[in-house]
């Protein structure tokens, strides 16, 4: 979970009352979207106040299925669409068919976001939808997002950007909102697991996605499990190093993971960071 600030409750100078308001307009002034949606709090948040500015007959949240989605992933966003009321779609991308993104370059990501725009906007075109937007927030400028340049590309506006709303203010909105998921942490897809040039395979995703779903069942949250080959190497947060470092933890992790096939488990002393394999470039 993530720690909130100590004043997120609070609405300091009517900052967040402002933000709102800001986004309310950005959003309005689209008057109809189909907003890629991860089931993560940004794109929530845009969901959530486009069917309410805009009404649900003018919104679509669109959704990828994808090898690099883990299950429980998308079953989260299919429920947390339903329970916001907002008109769904699944759609089906095909990442691993892709030369360009198997090969895990440092712009993997412009493939992948280049087939779920390009999806999307057939989509929104079918639907009689005006505009695609998404939840990327003022802050994302600050970290690599090849991502971001296809959905330029494709036209996709940004409103949580444009409102000027990084996220910190995101969360406060979201829980004056009253989201779920408000407080949950940041998610990435599978393929961000793999350092760069190691190629991108549905035995290596598997591979991932069962050893990551063995720490959720442990009761981690906010981790990754990094994949180089023979070793596995596991960022948690800082107040976690200590407790999965003990005897009975390290032992039944140890044991698991050496079952999906790793010769070699490691703990990063780090602690867990969003985006750590962009540190190389």
């Amino acid at each position: 979970m993530t720690e909130a600030p100590d004043d997120m409750g609070t609405d300091a100078g009517g900052k967040v009352t402002a933000t709102m308001s800001e986004l309310e307009q950005a959003i309005l002034a689209l008057e109809s979207v189909a907003i890629g949606f991860s089931g993560g709090v940004d794109s929530s948040l845009v969901v959530a106040v486009s069917v309410g500015v805009l009404g649900r007959e003018n919104v679509l949240a669109v959704t990828s299925r994808s090898e690099t989605l883990p299950a429980h992933e998308l079953a989260a966003a299919c429920d947390l669409a339903a329970e916001l009321g907002v008109r769904h779609e699944v759609i089906q991308t095909r990442e691993l068919d892709c030369d360009d993104f198997r090969a895990n370059p440092p712009d993997r990501c412009y493939h992948c976001k280049s087939e779920l725009w390009n999806r999307a906007g057939d989509l929104a075109r079918r639907t009689g939808l005006r505009h695609l937007a998404d939840g990327t927030n003022a802050d994302d400028a600050g970290d690599t997002r090849p991502g971001t340049r296809a959905g330029d590309e494709a036209g996709v506006r940004h409103p949580l950007a444009d409102a000027g709303a990084g996220k910190d203010m995101v969360r406060r909105l979201a829980r004056k909102m009253g989201l779920p998921n408000w407080d949950k942490p940041a998610q990435a897809c599978l393929s961000s697991r793999f350092p760069y040039g190691t190629e991108i395979t549905r035995e290596g995703l598997r591979r991932v996605e069962e050893a990551e779903r063995y720490l959720r069942e442990l009761g981690l949250e906010g981790f990754r499990v990094r994949d180089h080959g023979d070793l596995a190497r596991i960022e948690v947060g800082e107040d976690s190093i200590a407790s999965l470092a003990g005897n009975s933890r390290r032992r039944r992790i140890t044991e698991r993971f050496r079952e999906l096939g790793y010769v070699y488990v490691a703990l990063d002393l780090q602690g867990f960071r969003s985006g750590s394999m962009n540190e190389v470039l």
